[in-house]
């Protein structure tokens, strides 16, 4: 049978598979000897799994993963079945796979996963405490299920939390930043005000890694006592303060699979040739300029890209769709504060929530050129409006999505499922 739904990019290969036989992931993942690792939370799970398979394989290990954000267990099905040989079980040391957080649940369901990276917990669309808690016990249930080692956000309350829901004998590891930069942890991730009095971090050990960045660019990841086993400096390809801590959360998870054969130095070099992910501050060139594509899908994800991206003025798009991948209601952007934009202002915005987005970003006193929300259209009077200069694009995940698809159509640009390769 898998032989017979080989190829393509779509998920309904691994749709049909998982309809079929429902024990399908099971024996494709059966002699995968080293461990399936699962990674999940809020943001940042595709630049984490990018980067903490680029360290894995520079260490010579063969590793299977999912393509670039494709999250769900058909996904990941589908990009295993044109690897699998006749037998039907995948030839790889590792997994790491991406997975949205109700999907990681029932991936462990069929599979249990031997290690779990688990990164923060926001509000996806909403203010809710109920949709914040219910997205914790998601990621609580999949801690449960894992069976040798759990690598947790010792900054982020709710995820420190689930350390009293992994079982005895899995090994919990931390990563977070070092204390020389905690102040700047409020722009990056969700607290429990109900318990933020009461959060204290946990002290992390000789095996927990610590971000501590040198400036805007280089930093350190520090391992050991006082940091003696650091990795770096080094520089990343991708922007930011969120870039620097998923390569601490990805470098932390190496070095607990590794063990003794995690060499600093081959780390620090893999993750600076990691590319940005489509969409997560990748750069295309378009007509000698570069146009760069930013996904926004939840308030600390667009305050956390304002605060990266945002500071540099550059004619500016913003494309905001309410499919069900990008959340219907788009009322969290009244949540997040777009004054970093009001110098140069927004040359257009689109999408199906174009007209809210520039009702939106009036109540800010940011200027709106143009609203076009056929995202084609919007594209091509964004691009003729600004020929000589640099331009980007937030957008949320549908959006960026049929973006990127007419933006790789017209510029040869790789096709995103080879982003995994």
């Amino acid at each position: 049978m898998a032989s017979r739904l080989r190829g393509g990019g779509s998920a309904l290969p691994g749709l049909v598979a998982e309809r079929v036989d429902p024990g399908f992931l099971a024996h494709a993942l059966s002699r995968v000897s080293d461990g399936i690792v699962v990674v999940s939370g809020t943001n940042g799970k595709t630049t984490t799994t990018k980067m903490l398979v680029a360290v894995l394989r520079a260490h010579g290990r063969t590793v299977f993963t999912n393509p670039t954000g494709s999250n769900f267990t058909r996904g990941v099905i589908s990009s295993m079945l044109g690897e699998l040989p006749l037998h039907g079980r995948l030839r790889a040391d590792l997994a790491v796979l991406e997975l949205d957080e109700a999907h990681a649940l029932k991936f462990a369901a069929t599979v249990k996963p031997t290690h779990a990276l688990l990164l923060n917990v926001a509000r996806d669309q909403l203010d809710r405490f109920a949709e914040i808690d219910h997205t914790a016990g998601l990621l609580a249930s999949l801690a449960e299920q894992t069976t040798q080692g759990v690598v947790l956000n010792l900054d982020d309350s709710f995820i420190s939390r689930i350390r009293d829901r992994v079982a005895s004998g899995v090994s919990v590891t931390w990563f977070g930043v070092d204390e020389s930069i905690a102040d700047r942890l409020p722009e990056l991730q969700e607290q429990d005000v109900r318990f933020e009095d009461d959060f204290t971090p946990p002290t992390a050990g000789p095996d927990d890694g610590l971000l501590k960045p040198h400036d805007e660019r280089s930093f350190s990841i520090l391992f050991g006592e006082n940091g003696s086993a650091a990795v770096g400096p080094l520089e990343l390809q991708q922007r930011g303060l969120a870039a620097m801590i998923n390569a601490t959360a990805a470098t932390t998870t190496a070095r607990s699979l590794l063990g003794t054969c995690f060499d600093p130095r081959v780390a620090a070099e893999a993750l600076a040739a990691v590319t940005p992910p489509f969409g997560r501050g990748e750069v295309v060139m378009v007509d000698g300029q570069p146009l760069e594509l930013v996904l926004v899908k939840n308030p600390a994800g667009f305050t956390v890209a304002l605060g990266t991206y945002g500071s540099t003025p550059v004619a500016t798009m913003v494309a905001i769709n309410d499919n069900y991948a990008d959340g219907r209601d788009v009322s969290w952007l009244y949540d997040v504060s777009f004054e970093s934009l009001r110098d140069r202002g927004v040359s257009v915005t689109s999408g199906v929530r174009g007209y809210d987005m520039a009702l939106r970003l009036s109540y800010d006193d940011v200027t709106v050129d143009a609203v076009e929300t056929d995202l084609d259209r919007a594209l091509d009077a964004f691009l003729a409006r600004h020929p000589d200069e640099p331009k980007r694009i937030f957008c949320t995940y549908t959006a960026m999505m049929a973006l990127r698809r007419t933006l790789a159509a017209r510029y040869d640009l790789p096709d995103i499922g080879e982003e995994a390769k």
